[in-house]
């Protein structure tokens, strides 16, 4: 059976845990950051787990 192919974009974005489960950063912390708050901005900074509805189409994407 041929190997697995592993997509480099949910590579860079995704890690995933001992568990299983997958870690990911929150959106809008990339620009327009003036407007925003420092506690917003901090929360932002914050890495959470990936949801268990997105987290099966990120394991077909992530086989190893």
């Amino acid at each position: 059976m041929p190997k697995l192919k592993t997509r480099k974009a949910a590579s860079k974005r995704y890690k995933r845990t001992g568990a299983d489960n997958f870690l990911r950063r929150h959106a809008y912390k990339g620009h327009l950051l003036m407007k925003k708050s420092n506690t917003q901005k901090r929360k932002l900074s914050q890495t959470i787990c990936v949801s268990t509805s997105d987290s099966k189409p990120i394991k077909l994407m992530l086989p190893y």
